[in-house]
């Protein structure tokens, strides 16, 4: 499917029903992804997913091998639901074989079983008689079929809090005044580790001192320490602040941008009583993790910024936190933004992929989804930037960080280095001469020049670089004269007209 569709549902009676919008290129996962994610970071619990042997490998060994980097997730295990098992026999038997044997292999380890979208098309509610084993195994129902990974996660946060945490909280020790929890690190979130580095440096240069970062870096005995704090972080705006709601604490946002960042610190102070400690902090970053953002404003590409456009589609962390630093605070122009999950009023998958092949930003921070749209409008001048999963990227060093102050001069950084190489791409040289396709002619550069250019034929080219960034506009315009002039000249055409225009850059796509 090439252009958006709509399908029509027409009875036999003649009366029409409303239309059903075909989905395209599905930039989220399912709520079972979810659980699994979230779940198995801890390296205390053990997974049963009611799933047939095969269906469970996507989540537990393709996809965090080529996102995380982590070649299998050791801690999840099928039921291997099987053909008998969905026609006749029902999968509890299978569910219980697992228990058992996990059982018996791991003993130190708190069993989980967890639906997932073939369990689920079968009714396999085990919830009942799971609670009846002794010691009794806890059953998560993943909505499999009808959430998506935003609200999966949501709802496992929260069921594990209310499951292994409120009820078992310890008196909170001394020093909770200064205690910072990190909620929503999970496998599959882009780019965590550089950005949980980050915020870390950030809550500590502040004043604080972290607690947990949860599920990340815990374990599920752990959980009844989320009450341990006096401050919550909420790190992605998709989810998490359901749980720091539960939780009954004041809570932020991790930050992006300056202005954010300072922001961040000083409400930080504030809420932790050390404002003179995040205040100093703020003064020492400005003098030495800002001191590069300083000297490439001042930079000779500095006059660029307020005339190069880019487009962001990705998590509803990144999307906004991207429009706030590139747009509000860097001058640049923004031509799309649409984030994750999709508010009212954003593109679709389709809209975007058919802005994307009407024109083109000078930069797309996005997913593989965006990237391949780019392929396909052969965007040469556009420069792709990973801001999203689905991948394959991977994002494991912790060098990385589109968070916090570092984050902002490691994405100006790198988009500065891509205008370098925008630019590089689009040095202007004499194709007629370099190409080696007029080596038969005397004088390749003579009979170039001995061309004739009509007014239409030059306004026909401008035509073709609608779709091309601004910054790119002069030296594209060179390459495809170049190319007509090619076309021209071994052809043996004296003038340059609309149709020889059209008919050497087909020639030459």
């Amino acid at each position: 499917m090439t252009l958006p569709e709509t399908l029509q549902a027409v009875p036999a009676g003649g009366k029409q029903h409303a239309p059903i919008e075909l989905i395209r290129d599905l930039e989220s996962t399912s709520g079972y992804w979810a659980a699994v994610w979230t779940m198995c970071t801890m390296p205390d619990v053990h997974l049963i997913c009611d799933a047939p042997i095969g269906c469970f490998n996507l989540v537990a060994t393709a996809v965090p091998d080529y996102t995380d980097a982590i070649p299998h997730i050791h801690n999840i295990t099928p039921s291997v639901m099987r053909e008998q098992e969905v026609t006749m026999l029902g999968t509890a038997g299978a569910v219980r074989r697992a228990v058992e044997a996990l059982r018996r292999q791991h003993p130190d380890k708190e069993i989980i079983v967890v639906s997932t979208a073939e369990s689920e098309m079968i009714s396999s509610d085990h919830s009942d008689w799971l609670s009846r084993l002794d010691p009794p195994v806890p059953f998560f129902w993943s909505r499999s079929l009808e959430g998506d990974e935003w609200e999966g996660r949501d709802r496992v946060l929260l069921w594990l809090w209310e499951r292994f945490g409120r009820d078992r909280a310890a008196p909170p020790p001394a020093e909770v005044a200064r205690m910072v929890n990190i909620i929503g690190p999970t496998y599959g979130c882009f780019n965590s580790p550089a950005d949980l580095h980050e915020l870390k440096r950030l809550i500590e240069g502040a004043g604080g001192k972290v607690n947990l970062v949860y599920p990340f870096e815990a374990t599920l005995k752990d959980t009844p320490r989320l009450a341990h704090s006096a401050v919550n972080v909420v790190m992605y705006r998709e989810f998490g602040e359901p749980l720091a709601q539960a939780l009954g604490k004041p809570y932020l946002f991790a930050p992006m941008g300056i202005r954010e960042t300072t922001e961040f610190i000083q409400k930080l102070g504030d809420l932790l009583g050390t404002r003179e400690q995040a205040e100093a902090f703020i003064a020492r970053e400005k003098r030495t993790t800002l001191a590069p953002l300083w000297d490439l404003w001042r930079g000779p590409q500095g006059d660029w910024f307020a005339t190069t456009d880019f487009a962001v589609v990705a998590g509803r962390t990144y999307t906004e936190g991207l429009v706030r630093l590139l747009a509000d605070e860097l001058g640049m122009k923004l031509h799309f933004a649409s984030g994750r999950p999709r508010r009212p009023g954003e593109m679709d998958n389709i809209q975007i992929r058919e802005t994307l092949h009407r024109k083109q930003p000078a930069f797309l921070f996005g997913s593989l989804n965006e990237k391949i749209y780019l392929t396909e409008a052969q965007a040469k001048a556009t420069h792709f930037i990973h801001a999203a999963f689905p991948g394959a990227v991977v994002r494991r060093a912790l060098g990385t960080p589109f968070m916090g102050y570092s984050g902002v001069v490691y994405v100006v950084q790198k988009i500065v280095n891509r205008y370098y190489e925008l630019v590089f791409n689009f040095l202007p040289f004499d194709n007629v001469a370099a190409s080696g396709q007029l080596r038969d002619a005397p004088n390749p550069l003579a009979a170039a020049n001995k061309l004739t250019w009509s007014e239409a034929a030059r306004a026909q080219l401008e035509q073709h670089l609608e779709g091309v960034p601004w910054i790119s506009r002069i030296s594209a315009m060179r390459e495809l004269r170049a190319q007509v002039e090619v076309y021209a000249v071994r052809h043996g055409i004296a003038v340059v007209t609309p149709d020889v225009v059209e008919q050497a850059l087909a020639v030459t796509k």
